[in-house]
């Protein structure tokens, strides 16, 4: 399950608020200064929990993800994991407003950038990129989209953590957003949250 919304419909969802949030996450959040990106990250946690609590059947205040950095060995940043079950994999991406999750069996990452976006510079993007995907993203009639969905598919491969996943990428035009969902499953993506209900979406 993936579902992709605005970061005012998440933070005006009538089930979701800040008090679902655990200390930890708390702390972090009064260290962001800008108040915006403070408030994509507290709707991307949010929308977790929706997408965790509704894949699962779990209640809300059950469904908090919890994170681990594999290189420092430390709690509280890094990937997303749920305490429990490590059958199941979560992801979730916030950007200029937008925010992601997902949820399913296995690994699975997702990414969002808005579609007006373009990635770069070409330096960084080559130590990041293959250069093959490189040459044949430049070659298309509008290089900067190209680019573009290249890295969110990146950024969606990085956050699985493997490669050889399924690939599902979209862009949702309402809310002018580039998607992409890796995923070892298939994949149900959804646009919007509207009183509890995902919104329409696609397969």
């Amino acid at each position: 399950m993936a579902v992709v919304a605005t970061t005012g419909e998440v933070l005006a969802h009538p089930e979701l608020h800040e008090g679902l949030l655990e200390s930890w996450e708390l702390r972090r959040l009064a260290r962001i200064r800008l108040p915006s990106r403070r408030d994509d990250v507290v709707a991307a946690r949010l929308l977790l929990r929706l997408c965790v609590a509704r894949f699962t059947g779990w209640a809300l205040r059950e469904s908090a993800p919890a994170q681990f950095c594999a290189e420092c060995g430390r709690h509280g940043h890094g990937r997303p994991y749920l305490r429990g079950h490590p059958g199941v994999g979560v992801s979730l991406s916030h950007a200029d407003g937008l925010v992601a999750t997902a949820v399913g069996p296995g690994a699975v990452g997702v990414d969002v950038e808005p579609a007006t976006r373009r990635p770069g510079p070409l330096p960084v993007l080559r130590r990041l990129l293959p250069e093959a995907e490189l040459r044949e993203a430049a070659a298309q009639p509008d290089p900067g989209a190209a680019l573009l969905r290249l890295w969110v598919r990146r950024e969606a491969l990085l956050k699985a953590g493997q490669d050889g996943l399924r690939l599902l990428e979209w862009t949702d035009q309402q809310r002018s957003a580039v998607v992409t969902v890796a995923s070892a499953a298939p994949v149900t993506a959804s646009s919007g949250v509207v009183g509890g209900v995902f919104g329409s979406g696609a397969e």
